[in-house]
């Protein structure tokens, strides 16, 4: 028989290390309820083994509208927002996004976030959590979903979507049909750990070069 190629102890290592998750509060409007979905998203995943979480308030992350021209230096104001938020997005493995529908799409802040980066994004995955009306934020979704091909990251085909107030979301942000909405929560987690874990051992054995 032919020999096997062993596989490095290090490798399976970082395959076994937990999965580094940001979950980012796209919303900064006031009298939110962007923050209790999360805790209530963020209740859930706890039950999903060998993640790591990290909450990113856009509410914390006060990042300037006016970005340098290419090349440029940020102000002050960026370069300190950076400072906190830029390293955290670099070491994730995997992202949640939190989002309402405004006007048919995302909030402007998340898209700053998100300007404000580049290769953070890259060759990793990405999932989300909506919160709207009848169409429950899959609206912003969707857009969201151009945004992030764009940025060579790979969004995961199941999402968690919470129509209020008409079927899914009380006035405390938690859903009022548990059962649907963590189930939907587990199949999309699911998903973004296959993908979390595999897009980590390609970027560790060969870096991305898009």
């Amino acid at each position: 028989m032919p020999a096997t190629e062993a596989v490095p102890t290090a490798t399976v290592a970082h395959e076994d290390a937990p999965l580094r998750v940001a979950v980012i509060v796209g919303s900064v409007r006031e009298g939110r309820v962007g923050r209790a979905v999360t805790d209530w998203f963020l209740g859930t995943a706890v039950g999903h083994a060998g993640l790591e979480l990290d909450v990113i308030d856009l509410l914390d992350v006060q990042l300037p509208l006016v970005m340098p021209g290419w090349g440029g230096t940020p102000s002050p104001e960026a370069v300190a927002a950076l400072a906190d938020v830029t390293p955290r997005l670099d070491a994730a493995d995997a992202f949640v996004i939190v989002t309402p529908e405004y006007n048919h799409s995302f909030p402007a802040a998340l898209k700053n976030l998100i300007d404000w980066h580049h290769g953070q994004w890259h060759a990793k995955p990405v999932g989300f959590v909506s919160y709207g009306g009848l169409g429950g934020g899959l609206r912003a979704v969707e857009q969201l979903r151009l945004v992030f091909a764009e940025l060579h990251a790979m969004t995961v085909r199941d999402s968690v979507s919470l129509h209020a107030p008409w079927s899914g979301l009380a006035e405390n942000g938690a859903p009022r049909d548990t059962a649907v909405c963590e189930g939907a929560a587990k199949g999309m987690l699911g998903q973004l750990a296959w993908w979390g874990r595999a897009l980590r051992a390609a970027r560790a054995t060969r870096p991305y070069e898009g």
